[in-house]
């Protein structure tokens, strides 16, 4: 079946549609991950974006039950090199064609993958339109329908993600791939703004015996101090962090109340309520690959990342400190507020995606808010 990806800039990629038909906008950005690609699909970090594999050959293990980070493929299309003709997994439920399909999404093979992340490097991210039937045929057209779409800057996503009403997460991960966690004399309450959460970041808390109460981004923080928490996580999410007017407002308003751990939108939205800048990057980080170095004890951490926004590194954040760098760019990957009792990182490190070297943030966590073992 006809399809294509064409990029505002009038550049054209031909291939070969899978998925649903039809068309679809979007930013157009690229992730470095060799697996993963049913968690990347279904992380609601990535609404409004098509996203890239840059691993020439996607959809050998099928899709599962166990590995989505939400309920939703929330990617706007996706763009492969070589989709795989043959399933081969021990946890295969079907396979990605039918899943995008499912999801009403549109997806294109057949992409000269390496030509399209040269010239995402090359020219940064840009809108896009990808089309899967007779529609690919008028490049010129989908052309014009990608320049018209929604510009990533400036653009709230939050609301169109997030929880409609709070709710408790108790599920933890499965001990064969994280191992067992000791259970905690004291557990204490966690209220995670929900800005696009990730599963397995709920895991990661509940693995360590803290109690989860998830809420909306748009929750007032007197509604969260009278939950009494002990302490409050800012989650992972899409769009322009200083476009969430609201939740840089309830941060603010919550901080020095009770520690504070902020992952990637959240670290971005703890910068702004400390009074730091955030700036468009010019193709952002995307992968399971990207070096960190943590600058209290020198060591470097590969970690996964899905990011276009960064926190400037001349922002005056009041009194907080940079505490991560990316060595790729020298980009902010981590800060910290000592005399608030914040603190947050750039990148993901609950990983899902990726690897697991940043997975002592959330032991800090647990004991910034008095978890005892």
């Amino acid at each position: 079946m006809q399809a294509a990806l064409v990029l505002e800039d009038g550049r054209v990629f031909s291939g070969d549609g899978f998925g649903a038909r039809g068309i679809s906008t979007g930013e157009i950005v690229f992730n470095t991950s060799m697996t993963g690609y049913q968690e990347i699909l279904t992380d609601p970090s990535y609404y409004r974006q098509i996203v890239t594999m840059t691993v020439p050959h996607v959809g050998n293990t099928g899709v599962n039950l166990e590995d989505p980070e939400s309920d939703s493929v929330w990617v706007a299309g996706f763009v492969v090199r070589s989709l795989s003709p043959i399933v081969s997994s021990w946890r295969n439920r079907g396979d990605l064609a039918g899943y995008l399909e499912r999801h009403n999404i549109v997806g294109v093979a057949g992409v000269a993958t390496r030509a399209l992340v040269r010239h995402i490097r090359e020219k940064g991210v840009m809108r896009a339109a990808v089309a899967h039937g007779e529609e690919a045929a008028d490049t010129d057209r989908l052309a014009e329908i990608a320049a018209g779409s929604i510009d990533m800057s400036g653009a709230n996503l939050v609301d169109a993600v997030t929880v409609a009403e709070p709710y408790d997460w108790i599920e933890e991960s499965d001990a064969q791939w994280y191992g067992s966690r000791r259970a905690l004399a004291k557990r204490p309450l966690i209220v995670a703004y929900d800005y696009g959460i990730k599963r397995n970041i709920l895991r990661m808390l509940t693995d360590r015996g803290l109690r989860v109460k998830v809420v909306p981004a748009w929750t007032p923080p007197e509604e969260v101090l009278g939950m009494n928490p002990d302490g409050i996580f800012l989650s992972n999410g899409p769009g322009d962090p200083a476009a969430v007017d609201y939740a840089i407002k309830s941060v603010r308003a919550l901080l020095g109340t009770s520690p504070v751990f902020g992952i990637c939108l959240g670290h971005q939205i703890l910068a702004l309520a400390l009074g730091g800048e955030t700036e468009k990057m010019r193709f952002g980080h995307r992968g399971g690959n990207q070096p960190v170095k943590n600058l209290a004890n020198g060591e470097i951490e590969i970690a996964a990342h899905n990011h276009g926004f960064a926190v400037s590194a001349t922002s005056d954040l009041n009194g907080g400190e940079i505490t991560h760098l990316n060595l790729n760019d020298n980009t902010v990957a981590g800060l910290r507020h000592r005399d608030l009792r914040a603190f947050s990182v750039q990148y993901h490190p609950e990983a899902s995606p990726g690897p697991h070297d940043s997975f002592y943030l959330f032991d800090e966590f647990v004991a910034a808010v008095g978890g005892q073992a």
